[in-house]
């Protein structure tokens, strides 16, 4: 994908990682799903951040969360990830965890016709995410290659 700031400039996978972390992050604060973030967002929106990635995963998260929720005017809700089992999920998987997981996800699915704005929404918008962020389960953690099989796939088996 191209920088749509600087043209000659490609968006790294490093770049892709922190927008995905940072959506985490927003969603989480929220309490909303990723999809609301990312369709509150946008393409054209999430290609800027994109673009500006090297330079904002310098900047305070914390802050950079706030102008995201501010800049979209995103809205609270009920949907909380965090609120689990204890029995079964011990430990909650942090918001850079999930970046990760959602950043290889994007990398094993790309179409030859997106960029990784196209490619946030569709993946983030597929149902498996309901699965994968139910912390109560397994798919969080499974290895890459069977989360994307299990995407394809239409659900984990």
């Amino acid at each position: 994908m191209i920088n749509v700031f600087f043209p000659d400039e490609e968006i790294s996978t490093d770049d892709l990682y922190f927008v995905c972390y940072m959506i985490e992050r927003v969603a989480r604060h929220l309490k909303q799903p990723n999809k609301y973030v990312v369709n509150m967002m946008g393409h054209d929106e999430l290609a800027k951040k994109l673009s500006l990635a090297d330079t904002l995963h310098s900047e305070n998260p914390l802050a950079v969360e706030a102008d995201w929720i501010d800049d979209y005017q995103l809205q609270p809700g009920d949907y909380d990830v965090t609120k689990v089992d204890a029995e079964l999920c011990p430990t909650i998987p942090t918001a850079t965890q999930m970046g990760k997981v959602y950043k290889r996800l994007i990398l094993n699915t790309i179409e030859s016709n997106e960029d990784y704005a196209d490619a946030i929404l569709r993946v983030y918008n597929n149902p498996i995410c309901t699965v994968i962020d139910n912390y109560n389960g397994s798919a969080y953690y499974e290895p890459s290659p069977y989360i994307a099989r299990s995407y394809y796939a239409g659900g984990f088996v």
